[in-house]
């Protein structure tokens, strides 16, 4: 995780390449802003450092960068059934005590569990309170906070404001203004290839739930059952833009950070590149395409269903039967024939009871299908990133017709970064092309590009003639 300069004399702490220059014995170092925070400092004005991404390099221990992608993702935010969530059901998620979860953050990262869902909630708001006219009342509840005197407190000891003093300080080039829909920013830091990302998700778009309109990728999504519409283009060299249409802000810390994992906005490239740059093999790849990134999804479920249809079929004929399948059991969303969306993909309840007789589906697939859906409706398989690859691996494996390659298929889009499917036959055929490695020998070569062979994949699978990401295999998924 890239790293905070706090000044002591000042009581501020920046990001990195702020113009401001202390002394040298007057800075302190954080990996966080939160632990910047939780140390009695507070953010630059000039520099902003709320505006910019928490980056999760997995260099900290595995189940603490497990523990801040969950926290991210909202598990401090509410509980199983949208109340509220704390350190002990994180804690018991991810297989250890409140107490020694705390001990480990505290440790590496210099914050609580707490302390770092707290920042981050006000770091949203703040970004809230700058680029949109959501009031702050709003703001207050849509950043996850239990009631305004909360956020009020929050500014304070975070900003040494109150949100009313922040938000009559925002700049004018801060307000994103849109004929429709709320319109937010979604920063990153390092390159992003993101016509590489749309032309993946174009060739692999399901039918009425993903469209993809010159550079805006657009998809429906359920927000507490209820249909809402999200789409991402690119705003600027360092920012993706998100126009959300919701039928309510309440979620909308969660949508946001969901959108951001659509495109691995969170993932750090230095530390990747930095090691694979002198490998012969992926290092060349690596500097022709600085900003590719591995594919991420929306629903880890969807993505996952879709990947079992396509284990035995072409990329057309897995696009139609997922399409199928979506009108059949997915639930119609009016109104949205304009932007080339229709549906909402079933949830696991619904596709582990539905019928999917006469979809042109395989016995064995429509039996794979159910399995996984049953399996992650009863919390067998978790797609909630809580536990090691290895583990998500077998999980999946279990289910008859499942092979490894498609569960490290399932485990890459997910964001695990050392996922490989070394028996995908698109990878085996590619490394033969630029290596003259034989099948055997790829889970050999493939151990000095970790823990980073993800994206080594990635980039092993885009080094054909079109510059085209293939997905779990070359002539399917």
């Amino acid at each position: 995780m890239e790293g905070f300069s706090a000044v002591v004399t000042t009581g501020i702490y920046c990001r990195p390449g702020c113009g401001a220059q202390p002394r040298a014995d007057h800075v302190r170092k954080f990996s966080l802003a939160a632990a910047a925070e939780a140390a009695g400092y507070r953010a630059c004005l000039r520099c902003r450092p709320y505006r910019y991404p928490l980056l999760v390099t997995w260099t900290d221990p595995e189940l603490v960068c497990r523990g801040v992608r969950m926290i991210l993702d909202g598990a401090l935010d509410r509980g199983a059934e949208g109340d509220g969530g704390n350190e002990s059901d994180l804690g018991r998620r991810l297989g250890v005590s409140a107490r020694h979860l705390r001990r480990l953050f505290t440790t590496h990262l210099g914050v609580t569990p707490d302390g770092l869902a707290r920042s981050a909630r006000t770091h949203f708001a703040r970004r809230l309170l700058d680029d949109t006219d959501l009031t702050i009342t709003e703001i207050a509840f849509v950043a996850g906070f239990g009631s305004l005197r909360q956020f009020n407190h929050a500014c304070r000891d975070v900003f040494r404001e109150t949100p009313r003093d922040l938000r009559a300080k925002r700049r004018k080039t801060d307000r994103l203004v849109a004929d429709g829909g709320l319109l937010l920013r979604l920063p990153f830091r390092g390159d992003l290839d993101w016509e590489a990302m749309v032309a993946y998700f174009a060739a692999r778009a399901i039918p009425g739930v993903e469209h993809i309109f010159g550079g805006t990728y657009r998809r429906t999504i359920a927000v507490r059952g209820h249909p809402g519409v999200l789409e991402l283009f690119r705003g600027g060299p360092d920012h993706l833009v998100l126009r959300a249409h919701l039928p309510h802000w309440e979620e909308l810390i969660h949508v946001v950070e969901r959108a951001r994992r659509v495109a691995s906005l969170d993932f750090d490239l230095d530390a990747p590149a930095r090691q694979l740059a002198a490998d012969p093999i992926v290092g060349p790849l690596l500097r022709a395409r600085p900003g590719l990134r591995v594919p991420g999804t929306w629903d880890p479920f969807e993505m996952s269903v879709r990947a079992i249809i396509s284990q035995r079929v072409s990329i057309a004929a897995a696009n139609t039967l997922t399409g199928r399948l979506v009108n059949r059991l997915g639930t119609p969303v009016s109104g949205l024939r304009k932007l080339g969306l229709s549906h909402t993909f079933p949830s696991p309840d619904t596709l582990a009871a539905g019928d999917l007789s006469g979809l042109g589906l395989t016995r064995a697939s429509s039996d794979a299908i159910g399995a996984f859906a049953r399996c992650v409706a009863s919390d067998t398989i978790r797609l909630d990133r809580s536990i090691s690859l290895e583990h998500l691996v077998a999980s999946v494996t279990a289910i008859p017709d499942l092979e490894p390659w498609t569960a490290h298929y399932l485990a890459l889009r997910l964001g695990e970064p050392d996922a490989f499917p070394a028996t995908d036959p698109g990878l085996q055929m590619r490394l033969g092309q630029l290596a003259g490695k034989q099948p055997s020998e790829i889970g050999a070569l493939a151990e000095r590009w970790r823990p980073w062979r993800a994206l080594a994949a990635t980039l092993i699978w885009d080094a054909d003639a079109d510059h085209r990401i293939p997905d779990a295999r070359m002539d399917a998924a």
